[in-house]
This record gives C-alpha cells, structure tokens and sequence, in this order.
C-alpha cells in the first residue's frame, strides 16, 4: 500500500510539473499569439506568424521551433517557405479552454445581442464550429435527445445516430477514427460547450457541402446563409 502511495505521489507530481511546462511554453506572449492564430486549423508561414506576434522572424523561429518540440505545432516545407500548423485536435482544445478562462471572454460573452463581434457569433475552432451557432446547435441537439452528455464527451443516441445518417453523417465510420469521436469543447465566447472530435469535424464539413455556411474574409469567422438559417428552423427549430 505504500509503494502504491508513492507511485500516485511521485506520478501526481509529475503531471503537476508537466502542467507548469506547458503552461510557461503557452504562456509567452509571442507563443500565445502564434497559438491563437493557428486555432482554426490552417497552415501559416513562419513569416506571416512573426508579423502577427510582432517579433523579428529570428525570434519567430526560436519560438516556433520551441512548440514543434513540444509537439504542439507541425511543420511542413513548401518551397522555401515553412508552414506551422495546431498538431492535434488536443492542443486546439486546450487552447480554447485557456481562452474561454480569460478576462475578456467574459466581457465578450456579456455583449449584449447587436453588439456582438462576428467572431462571436459563429467561428472554426480547428476544424469544428464554434461560437453562437454551434453552442445553439449543441443546445438544440441536447434538448431534442440526439445527444446526452457523458463526462467531458458526448454521446449519440440511436434516434440521434438516424438523425445524423439522414444528414449524410455516418456515425459508425467516424466512431472508428483514432481521435475524440464527440468531445465536449468549451466556447470561450459563450462560455458553454459545442461539439467538437470527429463527429463536431463532420458536421462542419456538411454545413460547408450544404452551403448552410461559408467562410468570412478572415479564414476563421463563419457567415450563417439564408438556406443555412431555413434548414437549422426545419431539423431543429433553432432560429440563429
């Protein structure tokens, strides 16, 4: 029993250390900055991310080159630029969940209707949606018994899983990805979850195929269309 004891003290302190790495990593201003631009899941160069965080691009590789070894950023050569992208799902997620903390999400989540910024009202997250709609969505889904919660994830119940194969989704495929199939991500700017993992990835895809939404002039804010806001009245009486 009490090498068991010491086991969980030694593992608990491990993550706890772990825990303040990656938080001194995120939590440079130039990094963050990086970071926060690359949550929607495109690819930059390390060019265009050095102007972002205002950084010289000698600073820029340094700091880019720390998060690709922490594996948090991927790069890839495209001629004779680099381009950085979020490496997981995890890392947007942990990325959102940070933001969703800060003082400004909450100032932003008390805006009253009119007065919110587009990038509140409907967004990518990696590549899920985020922001007003999708929050109305998942709220939608919840009360009409397609989804239930189950921990920090979702589940689909078989009159959801129908609902979804109507759509063109077929939950079972997505079931058998090797990432999160339906994970609870926090909104930083609703400050309530969306639906995000494989299943949030193929309903955004659809909503694009569907011409329910496009992209803005930012590669990150989401345009709801006309046929977008009748189709979300017709399945689930959501009113956008």
């Amino acid at each position: 029993m009490e090498k068991q004891k010491c086991f969980i003290y030694s593992l608990s302190m491990d993550v706890t250390t772990d825990i303040a790495s990656v938080a001194a990593l995120v939590g440079e201003p130039a990094r963050a900055v990086m970071l926060w631009s690359l949550v929607d899941g495109q690819a930059r160069p390390a060019g265009e991310l050095a102007f972002y965080a205002n950084v010289s691009a000698q600073s820029a590789s340094a700091h880019l080159s720390k998060l690709v070894a922490a594996e948090m950023l991927k790069v890839e050569d495209r001629g004779r630029h680099r381009y950085y992208r979020i490496a997981t799902p995890e890392v947007a997620l942990a990325i959102e969940a940070m933001a969703a903390l800060a003082p400004s999400a909450k100032v932003i989540a008390g805006l009253p209707r009119g007065q919110t910024p587009d990038v509140k009202f409907a967004r990518t997250c990696y590549d899920h949606l985020a922001g007003k709609v999708a929050v109305e969505i998942c709220r939608a889904m919840l009360g009409h018994e397609l989804l239930a919660p189950s921990g920090r994830d979702f589940l689909v119940t078989p009159k959801g899983e129908q609902w979804f194969i109507n759509l063109g989704i077929e939950v079972s495929e997505l079931r058998r990805q090797r990432r999160a199939f339906a994970r609870q991500c926090p909104d930083w700017s609703e400050r309530q979850p969306h639906i995000a993992g494989a299943l949030g990835a193929a309903l955004l895809d659809t909503m694009f195929r569907r011409s329910w939404i496009v992209r803005d002039r930012s590669a990150r804010i989401i345009r709801l269309t006309t046929k977008g806001r009748s189709d979300l009245q017709a399945l689930l009486r959501l009113n956008p």
